[in-house]
């Protein structure tokens, strides 16, 4: 079932959990969080990264995941992630998409404010969410995800401001904020250090869901203060990525064809999404 981002995130809200979101860069992982969310019965969410063009086109991934989403026993939003560029935003929308991302975060905060206020007007024109961000993560996505995050103690002046994040939540009209909090994209070496006290001062300023980057590798007892501190999207893929590359090589002297290859990867990418969905949705 296709849905908004807006609709899914009232799912998350009216339980109290966070919706796990997914990058989908190839088939093999469409399948596999398709697969786990409907065994699990939950809703997700699966994403296109604008970084990933260059593994697969969003032209070419795009109609496959949403012919996914549409054929989904569960309700399925399908998402830009990280579009910088607001053409490429406006031909996932062309595309079909019910969600778009736009991270205007390495701008000035007027210019971030203006974009995204643009793309706010687009996206309504074709019935979509939006989500946008406040506040500048340690490391930016990288195309493998695996830029091995260190301890988490970088500029906690790069953190999402509270009151800034209010402003900018009504003056844009976005649908859902990504905010900077202590998490990063890639591997973590160390622990990160989360700082719940700010993620909850933002989420009683403003009302809409607040969103997670950098969900992979933090611990469950910090997804459940996370998500009781406001947050109700995680965005979620190198920890995935990896489980299905770890799984190969562990594997790779038993098979003797291509396609042996591809079904190891789906399923440790399916059991390592079914676990994340369980600590998200708090099961």
């Amino acid at each position: 079932m296709l849905v908004n981002l807006k609709e899914i995130l009232e799912i998350a809200q009216k339980e109290k959990i966070a919706i796990g979101s997914f990058n989908t860069p190839s088939l093999e992982a469409a399948i596999a969080i398709i697969s786990a969310a409907e065994q699990l019965n939950k809703p997700v969410i699966i994403m296109h990264a604008q970084i990933h063009e260059e593994l697969v086109p969003l032209k070419i991934i795009a109609p496959i995941m949403i012919d996914f989403a549409k054929k989904a026993k569960v309700p399925v939003c399908v998402h830009l992630d990280h579009g910088t560029d607001v053409e490429y935003l406006k031909i996932a929308l062309e595309l079909g998409f019910t969600s778009v991302m736009y991270d205007g975060s390495e701008h000035d905060y007027e210019t971030n404010l203006a974009n995204t206020k643009y793309v706010v007007e687009l996206a309504k024109k074709y019935g979509a969410s939006v989500e946008a961000e406040i506040g500048v993560m340690a490391r930016k996505e990288t195309l493998d995800g695996d830029d091995s995050a260190d301890d988490g103690n970088e500029d906690t002046s790069m953190y999402t401001d509270p009151a800034v994040a209010e402003e900018f939540v009504k003056a844009s009209g976005i649908d859902a904020l990504a905010c900077a909090f202590g998490t990063a994209h890639g591997l973590y070496a160390k622990t990160p250090k989360l700082d719940f006290e700010r993620l909850a001062e933002i989420d009683s300023r403003i009302n809409v869901p607040v969103v997670m980057h950098g969900g992979s590798g933090v611990s469950h007892e910090d997804y459940i203060k996370a998500i009781d501190n406001g947050v109700r999207k995680i965005n979620y893929y190198t920890y995935m990525a990896k489980a299905g590359a770890d799984c190969i090589k562990q594997n790779i002297e038993k098979v003797s064809f291509y396609h042996e290859i591809v079904n190891l990867a789906i399923d440790a990418m399916c059991e390592d999404v079914k676990k994340a969905i369980k600590v998200f949705s708090k099961m």
